[in-house]
């Protein structure tokens, strides 16, 4: 997901003051808004966090499985 699309997501959820975040800074602000775990780029193993719109971006960043 590019960044304006992050950007976009978190404004329609009502975030403020992100100016200046990293994408995945935003990202974890993001899914913590959505009741989901702010841990984007943070898997080792395993993400069991299915709802998640973000989950595919974050396995391929840290090569995690998908099960």
């Amino acid at each position: 997901m590019k960044i304006q699309e992050v950007r976009t997501k978190a404004k329609a959820l009502g975030l403020k003051n992100t100016f200046g975040l990293s994408k995945a800074e935003l990202i974890r602000r993001v899914q913590k808004a959505e009741g989901n775990f702010d841990c984007f780029g943070t898997v080792k193993d395993y993400c069991d966090q299915f709802q998640c719109c973000f989950r595919d971006d974050c396995l391929s960043l840290s090569g995690a499985k998908e099960k």
